[in-house]
């Protein structure tokens, strides 16, 4: 009986933590000018933050991945991975990273000490800033329901309606992930 009242206990923290989302960041409404990030004038933007060790990152590249194959030509799609000043290229070249260079149409990139992250007010794995050809924030937010969930969401539905000329009623969504200058918690 007392392992069935664990086993309970622990499967409830589980869904607390999955259900939890990160803090939210101050997101800059104007792309940040002293970013080394290519800001497209033809189509818009879009940066999404990662820590390239974060599990509940997987869910957010695999989102990605389909809202890429709706907005193809139609945006300017960039991951930026965090680094840490003292890892070298395997530090960040991870499983993640080969996912999100797999994705057509992605740029993948390290952030050194999450300066681009700092920059653009992100603080949390796979919170994505969307940013018009004129260079103001038109979307903030993640692109999965919970961490490490996969499957319909506000975030990703409200990108593809903005990348394909539509309006759309959510303009900001919850971000569920590690903090990206930590280490994460598995």
């Amino acid at each position: 009986m007392v392992w069935l009242l664990a086993a309970v206990a622990g499967l409830g923290a589980l869904a607390s933590y999955a259900a939890t989302a990160g803090p939210e960041g101050s997101p800059a409404r104007s792309w940040p000018g002293d970013s080394r990030v290519s800001r497209s004038t033809q189509v818009p933007t879009l940066v999404l933050f990662a820590h390239p060790r974060c599990a509940c990152t997987r869910a957010t590249l695999g989102e990605l991945a389909i809202l890429m194959t709706h907005v193809q030509g139609r945006v300017a799609a960039h991951v930026i991975f965090f680094r840490p000043s003292d890892g070298g290229p395997e530090w960040v070249e991870t499983d993640l990273w080969k996912q999100a260079r797999a994705i057509p149409g992605v740029s993948v990139e390290p952030d050194r000490d999450g300066r681009e992250a700092a920059a653009f007010g992100a603080i949390v794995s796979g919170a994505a800033r969307l940013y018009d050809r004129e260079g103001t924030l038109i979307f903030d937010g993640g692109m999965t329901a919970s961490r490490g969930h996969s499957g319909d969401n506000d975030g990703r539905s409200a990108l593809q309606l903005l990348l394909t000329g539509s309006p759309s009623p959510v303009t900001h969504t919850s971000v569920f992930g590690c903090l990206i200058g930590q280490q994460p918690v598995l």
